[in-house]
């Protein structure tokens, strides 16, 4: 409990609480960053490919 106590309530808990949060958000938008570009490369492929 002690742990969490100074989690949340000191500089430097505060300051790991943001980091591990950006860095989550980091890794949710990667994700679907890269999703959706080998999404879009699989259609452009295969419009491609129906061309020729």
């Amino acid at each position: 409990m002690h742990a969490l106590k100074d989690l949340f309530t000191t500089d430097v808990g505060l300051m790991s609480v943001a980091g591990i949060a950006f860095m989550l958000g980091m890794g949710v938008f990667f994700v679907r960053y890269f999703l959706r570009h080998m999404r879009e490369d699989g259609e452009k492929a295969a419009a491609a490919q129906s061309r020729r």
